[in-house]
């Protein structure tokens, strides 16, 4: 029904305005009486053993996460649970409301399964999101809160962001995610070298650590970094005792695709999620699944439009893994579907694997 009645209406409109109605038709379903306990039967897999993973001291109810992005001010928290995600990621947040860059500045590529956005961390700010969460979580439900700068904050100062999202978030989600490798933030990747990574991350955890029970602390990395970087994040990561790595954010190439190269220009700077980016986001798990030996949790995001998408991510080494891009195009079963062929993998394994 989404993908030949719902879809091609939805695409119809310009696709903020999309996201915005989605969410907004979501909640109007799920108020109705009756209804709602319907939709959720239909969309979410049954709870299973075989779902259920332990992580960063965390118990998620199945490792099919929402990326950060498409709730960044928890707006839609609990309409969005009853799609039947194990964990959540709200975000990005930044100390400071901001508008994002100028419309439009999301754009589909139908052609490719691909989307392009240059939002530009566009939230309401840290605080506005907390006095959401104060309301309350939908029970049993990761919440991950994903964390960044202003755009108007120099990247010298960009500490002093990060610690203030992290302390005010801190009572009402259950993991972080450092997110400096947007492409949408002027000189925010720069933030990725050695030097300015380890000094936010060391404070980071300093301040994590003075906690009276310290929070899992991820980074979230750009797929268009080099092996010789990506080495570099893994000894960042182990000399700062990072929980784990999310691989990975959207990319700044347009190889492969096949939208016309005209309106690729005409669209201009973003960053492109979605199908194209499913081989390269699993080679840098991989990567680091072997240069770790698997010591170093990984959360597999990128590409993922099908089951078997997420199966790939998750034998190239991820322990979870989130979806965005793949949502728009699928629709709401397809987290059903994922969770029942991770099932049916685990069902399968022979028993010596399963120990």
């Amino acid at each position: 029904m989404y993908r030949y009645l719902f879809q091609p209406l939805a695409f119809l409109i310009a696709p903020e305005r999309a996201h915005a109605l989605t969410v907004f038709l979501l909640k109007l379903a799920l108020a109705v009486p009756g209804l709602g306990a319907v939709l959720r039967r239909s969309w979410q897999a049954p709870p299973a053993p075989e779902l259920k993973r332990e992580l960063f001291g965390l118990t998620f109810p199945n490792p099919v996460g929402l990326a950060a992005g498409f709730d960044k001010d928890g707006k839609a928290l609990a309409a969005m649970s009853a799609l039947g995600f194990g964990f959540i990621e709200l975000g990005t947040v930044t100390p400071r409301p901001q508008a994002g860059n100028a419309r439009p500045r999301l754009f589909r590529l139908k052609q490719d399964r691909a989307l392009i956005n240059r939002m530009g961390f566009n939230n309401e700010g840290v605080d506005a999101l907390v006095s959401r969460l104060k309301k309350g979580r939908p029970p049993g439900l990761i919440v991950g809160g994903n964390i960044g700068k202003n755009k108007t904050t120099p990247n010298t100062e960009a500490v002093r962001d990060y610690l203030y999202c992290f302390e005010r978030l801190f009572p009402y989600v259950d993991y972080f995610v450092v997110n400096v490798s947007s492409p949408n933030t002027p000189n925010l990747r720069e933030l990725q070298e050695k030097a300015p990574l380890t000094r936010l991350l060391g404070r980071l955890q300093e301040r994590n650590r003075a906690m009276p029970a310290p929070k899992p602390l991820l980074l979230k990395i750009a797929p268009d970094l080099s092996e010789a970087q990506l080495d570099d994040i893994i000894a960042i990561a182990r000399e700062t005792q990072l929980s784990g790595i999310i691989a990975t954010n959207t990319t700044i190439s347009r190889s492969g695709l096949t939208e016309p190269q005209e309106r690729l220009e005409k669209i201009g700077s973003g960053g492109l999620s979605g199908q194209p980016l499913r081989k390269r986001s699993t080679s840098v798990i991989r990567y680091i699944y072997r240069k770790t030996n698997g010591t170093l949790p990984i959360i597999g995001v990128g590409g993922i439009c099908s089951a078997e998408d997420a199966l790939e991510k998750l034998n190239a080494g991820a322990s979870l893994i989130q979806i965005y891009s793949g949502l728009v195009y699928e629709g709401p079963m397809l987290i059903r579907k994922i969770n029942k062929a991770i099932q049916a993998a685990e069902l399968e394994k022979p028993i010596e694997d399963a120990v």
